[in-house]
């Protein structure tokens, strides 16, 4: 496996496992326009020609926000979520982030149980954040500094 910075090539693919993993998923196009944003930095895993998944987030003035990690089902529970979340943390604390921060459905108990063994911390809930289901959002945040 490996992990590579997104690709035009990638954003079909990615954008069909935004339609299987998220309520409200983001198209292509707003996947494309990622790729020139300069607070952004988004991943693919990759093995073979095969994509497993992809994260993304933004940074700016020190503070680092995941918007998306997903891997697709058939992929899932082979490592490629951790080594997405790690070149995430490897990529904020490159552009001197404080810390990562991310919103995770409550019940997302797989979700949950990755990034607190990656030494997230829960620092709050947003009530009602997570629409189709409605549903609380946990933050968790992993402080560099």
């Amino acid at each position: 496996m490996e992990i590579l910075p997104m690709t035009t090539e990638h954003t079909e693919k990615l954008a069909e496992l935004e339609k299987i993993c998220f309520s409200r998923p983001w198209s292509r196009e707003a996947l494309l326009e990622e790729l020139t944003n300069p607070v952004a930095a988004f991943f693919t895993a990759v093995e073979g020609r095969d994509i497993l998944g992809y994260s993304g987030m933004h940074c700016a003035g020190g503070e680092c926000y995941l918007d998306n990690l997903a891997v697709f089902p058939q992929h899932r529970r082979k490592g490629a979520a951790k080594a997405l979340l790690c070149a995430l943390e490897e990529e904020a604390r490159r552009r001197g982030g404080e810390f990562l921060s991310l919103e995770v459905r409550a019940s997302n108990e797989s979700a949950i149980s990755l990034y607190q063994s990656m030494g997230f911390q829960e620092v709050g809930r947003r009530k009602n954040f997570y629409t189709d289901p409605q549903e609380d959002a946990l933050i968790l945040t992993k402080f560099f500094r």
